[in-house]
């Protein structure tokens, strides 16, 4: 059984870097233990435990379209919807099953499971 450990995402509004550039699409990665540990360890979230997602998904997101490196700044710079969809996508990507969702054929009514996707258009 193959297990993906990956998932790519479309953000829905878009990091804007100091030059203006929009960045939207990127990965996001199973979180491990120590993903988890050092994220609660990190010094910003000893003063403040609303700090702690922030931080955890600077771990687990693997890429975003021309940043180099995703810091707990970037996150921070997230439009809330952005923020909101990534932690959406953190909890039901690291839940206990493989995310699926349930979906109608809107042609022929045909209901049937399918994997979910975060990329638009998919």
């Amino acid at each position: 059984m193959f297990l993906q450990t990956e998932y790519e995402f479309t953000l829905p509004r878009g990091y804007v870097d100091r030059e203006g550039g929009v960045h939207r699409r990127g990965a996001m990665k199973l979180a491990t233990a120590m993903d988890e540990i050092e994220a609660e360890r990190a010094s910003g979230v000893r003063e403040n435990t609303d700090y702690l997602p922030v931080v955890l998904l600077s771990r687990v997101i693997t890429r975003l379209e021309g940043v180099e490196k995703i810091t707990p700044q970037v996150i921070g710079e997230l439009f809330t919807a952005d923020y909101a969809f990534l932690q959406n996508m953190y909890e039901t990507i690291n839940g206990t099953e493989e995310p699926q969702i349930q979906v109608q054929c809107p042609h022929c009514s045909q209901r049937f499971t399918d994997t979910l996707t975060f990329v638009l258009g998919e």
